[in-house]
């Protein structure tokens, strides 16, 4: 059996869904493969083919109706039957995860250079707790702290988390330890 999965909404390109669908299609060990960005009536879409026995497809398309990458957003996703050839699951693996490092890399390297300055944010640091209890304002600025860190986690800690997955997913993928 083969089946064409569209699934669209306002943010469905660079949130991981491409490797996220190949998970699964891993996970359940379909024949066939393939999955692309396109668009759609304006709107962003994805695009995965997938080929295998019709309970391997009817469990593919009940994963991918309730699971989506943690920034993904939405409208629809619809089904169809698939006539054309669909590419065999490990030559589409290996295509996206060439694709995956490609933009992993550059994130990499810019991450490795602003390591370089944990030190001078530690050092800048160090003096608060004493400073907070020099002025009995310990509890404040800790909430203030609290309040940072919780306006920087919804985004940098969340995609830092997907690269981390991506990157365990394509080195596992590769062999790599």
């Amino acid at each position: 059996m083969k089946l064409k999965i569209t699934i669209v909404g306002p943010k469905v390109h660079d949130v991981g869904y491409r490797p996220y669908l190949a998970e699964i299609a891993m996970r359940l060990a379909l024949r066939g493969f393939e999955v692309y960005n396109d668009e759609e009536n304006g709107q962003q879409a994805v695009i995965a083919l997938a080929e295998a026995d019709d309970q391997r497809i009817k469990r593919f398309y009940n994963s991918v109706m309730k699971e989506r990458p943690q920034l993904a957003e939405v409208d629809s996703v619809k089904s169809e039957d698939y006539a054309g050839d669909v590419m065999p699951l490990w030559q589409s693996t290996a295509i996206n995860s060439a694709t995956q490092l490609n933009k992993a890399i550059p994130i990499l390297l810019r991450m490795e250079k602003n390591t370089n300055l944990l030190p001078q944010i530690a050092e800048n640091t160090r003096l608060i707790p004493q400073i907070a209890e020099s002025t009995g304002s310990t509890p404040q600025i800790l909430e203030e702290i609290k309040g940072l860190r919780e306006d920087i986690q919804p985004g940098f800690a969340v995609q830092f988390r997907q690269m981390q997955v991506d990157i365990r997913a394509i080195k596992e993928r590769l062999g790599m330890p």
